[in-house]
């Protein structure tokens, strides 16, 4: 992806402001899209710089259990695609943050890949996060996503080889997903002296900004990432809060984390 996409550009000019940025992560429909209405609106009044929107999916094989049932869920209160689009189109126009979807690749191939992609662009939509669909199968995505000017965020892990970085940062935009561990969403992750030398390895081998997930829930280990990192993503404690203590237990959770 030669050209800098709009994603990249607003985190490069949030950068200037921040040393590190909050990304948050919520499924959308999860416990109701009402709720999920009024979870981002207190995570952006709280700080948060950007989010990702899940489109809920049967089987989102990258997330542990907390993302997982949240997903169960939402398509049991009888989310569909089409209602998660129209409500991230409200949320995309209210809000002045930059917002990615993160889904699986069935949904965009029964969309139409696309008619799905021009669809992200008519209603905001920066980026999108589809951690399974690797660019040497997904031509077709990369073209559309590139016509549009929306970011293909791809994911680096601690087993990918330099040289697979190296490719993925080719076909990227917007940032690189750093995974911090191996495994699914929602464990444990040491906060250590390994993770910051994997660390300054994804960093030479993308020019784009980083961005790390899996096991960021405190403010200590936000506070770990400055100066490692671009942006800390904080998704499956996110939801675990909403999950124990309602919408009202978002807010407080968020602010302790960028305070």
């Amino acid at each position: 992806m030669p050209d800098s996409t709009q994603l990249e550009q607003a985190i490069r000019s949030a950068r200037e402001k921040k040393d590190l940025l909050l990304m948050t992560h919520i499924v959308l429909g999860y416990p109701s899209f009402d709720d999920s209405a009024r979870v981002v609106e207190d995570m952006v009044e709280a700080g948060v710089d950007l989010m990702e929107l899940q489109i809920p999916f049967s089987e989102p094989m990258a997330d542990g259990p907390v993302i997982l049932r949240a997903n169960a869920e939402a398509l049991k209160a009888g989310a569909t695609v089409d209602k998660a689009l129209e409500v991230a189109e409200k949320l995309s126009r209210e809000f002045d943050i930059p917002f990615l979807f993160m889904t699986y690749y069935n949904i965009l191939f029964c969309h139409g890949v696309d008619q799905f992609v021009k669809h992200c662009e008519s209603i905001g939509i920066k980026g999108c996060i589809i951690p399974d669909l690797p660019p040497a199968e997904g031509q077709d995505y990369l073209d559309s996503m590139q016509a549009s000017g929306l970011a293909p965020v791809h994911i680096f892990t601690p087993n990918t080889p330099e040289p697979r970085m190296r490719f993925l940062n080719d076909n990227s935009g917007g940032f690189i997903y750093t995974v911090a561990r191996k495994g699914v969403t929602g464990k444990d992750t040491a906060f250590s002296a390994d993770l910051a030398e994997y660390l300054d390895r994804c960093r030479a081998n993308t020019n784009l900004p980083l961005a790390v997930g899996f096991g960021v829930k405190t403010r200590e280990d936000v506070d770990f990432l400055r100066g490692k990192a671009d942006i800390a993503v904080v998704g499956s404690e996110t939801i675990r809060v909403l999950e124990n203590e309602g919408v009202a237990g978002v807010k407080p959770f968020i602010k302790q984390l960028v305070a």
